[in-house]
């Protein structure tokens, strides 16, 4: 899960040099042309599912070096598709099994960005992020629990596993919106 395709991997649909490329939410690259026709060659009216690992591809990010090149009328054309996909599946994810699939993907595009210098994200989220993540950890660090410890012994752990995965579940879902609406939302 890096900023661009590894240099050595090819496209899984063309078996070429990546043109554009894309980053599903399922963590694989394409080329943004190479999926659109996936998805165009499939139903056309729900989401396609990845070639490699047939998740749902809720969410297409190309990388900033795609976007940089919106000047050319191809690259706009290929890119206000990628855009037109992602407006319409891109909201959120279906189901909770998908949003788990999800969240490894979104937490780390999140921790690289957060450490990036050159990238910032809105107050707003930010603020977020640190007050769902720090009410979290008091919860998980203090003695007082919906479960105890004490009385019931590691399942008293189940209320603390509950409450981290709750808060990487929302942190998870505000970047999504912050994708979304940097990739494709209006």
């Amino acid at each position: 899960m890096e900023a661009a395709p590894p240099s050595n991997d090819l496209c899984s649909v063309c078996h070429g040099n990546f043109h554009l490329p894309c980053q599903a939410n399922c963590s694989h690259w394409f080329c943004a042309n190479c999926i659109m026709l996936v998805w165009q060659h499939g139903s056309g009216t729900s989401s396609c599912k990845c070639p490699l690992c047939r998740r749902p591809i809720t969410l297409l990010v190309p990388t900033e070096h795609s976007l940089r090149q919106r000047h050319d009328p191809e690259v706009a054309q290929i890119l206000s598709k990628i855009h037109a996909y992602n407006r319409v599946f891109g909201g959120q994810p279906s189901s909770f099994f998908q949003r788990l699939q999800d969240l490894p993907f979104l937490l780390h595009r999140l921790l690289r960005e957060f450490l990036d210098p050159h990238r910032s994200l809105p107050l707003v989220v930010r603020a977020r992020v640190f007050i769902a993540m720090i009410a979290s950890f008091l919860y998980i660090l203090s003695p007082i629990d919906f479960i105890p410890e004490g009385v019931l012994g590691i399942v008293g752990l189940l209320d603390d596993v509950l409450i981290g995965l709750i808060c990487f579940l929302h942190v998870a879902a505000l970047y999504r919106s912050v994708l979304y609406l940097r990739h494709g939302g209006s």
